[in-house]
Order: structure tokens, then sequence, then C-alpha cells
């Protein structure tokens, strides 16, 4: 029965076809050609001896044959997944604890407190899974994640830590060269940037939402730039000369070096229950070292609500 069936490889590929139901953007997903995928695709067909997809000159569809075999690969690579998932946290024994957060997170909030969790559960040891994804805690080899969201993950417990508050600010070059801006209508001289991106389908706070917050309803945001990443808005600021809309939490080391300058008392945020949650399995609700670590970044979050905010430059 095993040499009927295609290998991982190959399935992983027939999965992407069937779901994008398109060879290029699978082809993309996957790493090969939309020949490559074509062909391969047509291997796996004469290995089961089904026609899997409907071809035409303009698109392709499962066949009902194909939708089987779609439904069935997605739960096999799934379990196979989460097998993997697990074997790899059991392969790295009871001491290590994996949290996965983004770059900036972990650069200007756990990193610079990272040796007063270590020094106070030295038998824990942290590692870390640093990028923008958003990873499955269930199949991926994580045992919690820092996200920012509404808390409302199925099958996870969610602990808020803190809002983002955003807010716009300067390099001190720029106040050095034209001064201060007296009010927020000075910034219109200004080149702005912002992040443009969707949390759970709400709109990242950008410079109208920003404006409107200080009295200005009627401002033109055509100008306006737009990154995808608030590192390279920090970037703009500092080499570019603009003024940036950023999250207050994730430049405090910037700001605290003087390398950056936050402007006007005036911020905003999404509200309700967005902020950022520490989030993991409600069935490792009982891990110490989980509850070890919720207890510890609770206990900091509490201590950073008491530490001196940086002074706007109004």
């Amino acid at each position: 029965m095993s040499r009927t069936l295609p290998g991982t490889r190959a399935l992983r590929t027939f999965e992407a076809a069937g779901r994008h139901l398109n060879f290029t953007r699978a082809a993309d997903e996957v790493g090969l050609t939309p020949a490559a995928v074509s062909y391969q695709i047509k291997e796996i067909e004469d290995q089961l001896g089904l026609v899997l997809f409907a071809r035409s000159s303009r698109s392709i569809q499962l066949t009902p044959a194909g939708a089987v075999v779609f439904e069935a690969t997605v739960q096999a690579l799934e379990a196979l997944q989460g097998a993997v998932g697990r074997a790899r946290r059991m392969a790295r024994g009871a001491r290590e604890l994996r949290v996965s957060l983004t770059p900036r997170f972990a650069t200007n909030w756990l990193l610079p407190r990272l040796s007063q969790f270590r020094a106070a559960h030295p038998a824990i040891e942290l590692t870390f899974d640093i990028n923008d994804e958003v990873r499955d805690l269930d199949t991926d080899d994580v045992d919690l994640a820092i996200r920012f969201g509404s808390g409302r993950y199925p099958q996870l417990s969610a602990e808020r830590l803190f809002e983002a508050v955003i807010a716009p600010v300067c390099s001190p070059k720029l106040i050095s060269a034209g001064g201060e801006p007296k009010s927020p209508h000075a910034l219109f001289h200004h080149t702005l940037c912002h992040v443009e991106c969707y949390t759970e389908g709400m709109l990242w706070p950008n410079w109208r939402m920003w404006m409107a917050a200080a009295g200005i309803d009627d401002f033109d945001d055509s100008r306006c730039v737009a990154f995808t990443d608030t590192s390279h808005v920090v970037e703009a600021v500092i080499n570019g000369g603009a003024v940036g809309l950023v999250d207050l939490a994730m430049i405090k080391n910037e700001l605290a070096e003087g390398r950056l300058v936050r402007l006007f008392d005036i911020g905003v945020s999404l509200g309700g229950d967005y902020a950022y949650h520490l989030v993991y399995p409600e069935s490792a609700s009982q891990d110490p070292r989980i509850l070890a670590f919720r207890d510890w970044m609770l206990a900091e979050v509490g201590r950073a609500k008491t530490e001196p905010v940086a002074d706007s430059a109004d």
C-alpha cells in the first residue's frame, strides 16, 4: 500500500495547489516553478490512477476524487506536523521553555529584562522563536507566545499584558534643525509615516486617526508614507527626518537613548480588548514552567507601569 502513496513533499505540493486552486501561487509557496508543480501533480495522478484536478485554459478545480484526497491530505499533514511538534517538545526535555515573539518585542521589552527571570528561575532554560509569524502552539515547536490581538483564541489561555499606545515621534536632529512643532498642525510641513496593517481585521492606528484624536477631522493623509513594519518607520524617522507613528512600548530603547523624541501627549490605541497577550495551550495551564514565566511577566508588566514615561517634546 505504501508504494501507491505519494511522498510528503509531493503531498505538500498537492495540498498547496488544492488550497490555492492555482499552480503559480502554489509554486511560490513551495519553492518550485509552476511547470514543476504541474508535472508533480501529474505524477501524483499517474501514481494514484486518479484525476485530481479538472484543468481549463484559465483555471483548475478539484475533481470529486481530488476533493476526497485533498481533505485527507490536509488531515494527514496536520497530524504529522502536530506529532513532530510534540516529539520536538519531548526531545527538548523538562528544563527548556520555548517562547515565540516578534523581533521588536524581544529587543525592546523582553530581552532587557531576561537576566532577572534567569536569576529568579535558574532551573528553567528559556529559548526563543523570534519572528513575525503567528505560530501554532499545537503543532509548532513552541510552548507559549506573546501576541497582539483580542486575546480570544480557541483552546488557548490568554493573559493580558498591556495595550499598544501609538504616538508621534521624531529625531532630535529634526527639532534642532527646525524647532519643536508647537501644534499638530505644524506636522503638516513634515513627512509623516506610519505602519499600515490589520490585526484580526482591525486597522492599526494611522495618521488620520491620530489627527482626529488631536481635534483635526479634515486631515488629508494622501501624502503620508505607509510601511508594513515598525522597524521601517523607526529607520525613516531616525535617518530620514520623518515624523512617525509608533507603539511607544516598542521603542523604549530609542527613547531612553535619545535617538527618538515623543511629540505631544496624544496617543491612540485600538481600544477594547486589543493588547499584547501571553498565550499558551489550555492543556498546559498547570505546567510549572509556564506558570513561572506567566507570573514573572505579569509582575514585570506591573513594574513597567510605574517606570517614568518619556516626556514629549511639547
